[in-house]
């Protein structure tokens, strides 16, 4: 039974060929079936005879000028909503004794308006991606293609100084789906710049579409890779290629400095380093030695000298009273 309906479909599909000599596949055949169209001229012209050929050739002539048609994806549906109901039309005109000699030409000049008014597909963005919302649909062979498109989009020079912060934007400049996007990171160090996926590694903690390196070292020198996929296919690769040049920031070059100073002291070393305790002149002369502990002191010290005063002159008082 299975192979009796096989060579059913092969017969079918030869006969259609036999019968309609379009130069290509044209939308007439991409939307309507074999038999529906048979049926139509079956209806104008009855069921044999030699004007049944002449209805199906003139079918055929009608729409071949949508041969080479090229639509949206997405409004696939839409057209073939469009040619069933044109097939019922002429359905309708068949059972009204109409002629199908100005049926047809009518029918293919109002699938022609249809389509111009069909959403057209968005053109391809070079240089790279897959990109699913630019996807035609081709009346020439009824089938579906997606931009001729490298997926390996060209390596971007990203160059920063050794210490700095370097981020990478894993952005295309063509419309993503909304769902199911994720993205991945890759590493091929060694100041390697490629794009050949056997010398990349994982990142497993870079996530999203922003990747940052900070500080930026030499070790950090070679290629990012970004893949963004959809429901684990993939729709573009990008690739970064970081060159970290030059010294470090004056401001770590100083840093570095005293902490290396600071590991170099030795015991008897700090034992010579001394604070400084300015004298009282010092105090007076230079302004910026009056910091709050040194104002205290002064303080401290000019109540204490006031109180010794008081003192001695009460004791001078006494001695002064009993020798009288």
């Amino acid at each position: 039974m299975a192979l009796l309906a096989l060579a059913s479909a092969v017969l079918s599909a030869l006969l259609a060929l036999a019968v309609f000599r379009a130069p290509a596949w044209a939308c007439l055949l991409c939307f309507t079936t074999y038999s529906e169209r048979l049926r139509i001229c079956q209806m104008f012209v009855g069921m044999r005879g030699p004007k049944l050929e002449e209805c199906e050739e003139a079918f055929t002539a009608a729409f071949r000028g949508l041969s080479d048609t090229e639509i949206n994806y997405d409004e696939r549906s839409h057209l073939h909503d469009a040619f069933t109901q044109m097939t019922h039309a002429l359905q309708e005109l068949a059972a009204a004794q109409g002629s199908f000699e100005v049926a047809f030409p009518d029918a293919a000049e109002k699938m022609k308006k249809v389509i111009t008014q069909l959403k057209e597909a968005q053109a391809c963005i070079p240089p790279c991606g897959l990109q699913e919302f630019a996807r035609r649909f081709l009346c020439s062979g009824c089938y579906s293609r997606v931009c001729d498109l490298p997926l390996d989009c060209p390596v971007q020079d990203v160059t920063v100084i050794r210490g700095d912060q370097a981020m990478f934007s894993c952005i295309v400049n063509f419309q993503l789906p909304k769902e199911e996007i994720t993205y991945s990171w890759k590493f091929a160090g060694g100041g390697l710049r490629t794009q050949d996926l056997s010398y990349f590694r994982d990142m497993p903690r870079a996530e999203g579409y922003l990747a940052r390196i900070r500080p930026a070292q030499l070790t950090h020198r070679g290629t990012f890779s970004c893949v963004i996929k959809q429901d684990q296919r993939p729709l573009a690769r990008l690739y970064f290629f970081l060159n970290v040049t030059g010294p470090p920031p004056r401001a770590e070059t100083e840093l570095q400095a005293s902490f290396r100073e600071v590991l170099r002291w030795a015991p008897r070393d700090a034992e010579l380093i001394e604070p400084w305790r300015p004298s009282l002149g010092e105090l007076l002369v230079r302004p910026e030695a009056l910091t709050p502990s040194n104002l205290f002191l002064l303080a401290a010290l000019g109540a204490l000298a006031s109180a010794s005063a008081t003192v001695l002159a009460w004791i001078f008082f006494r001695w002064y009273c009993s020798g009288n």
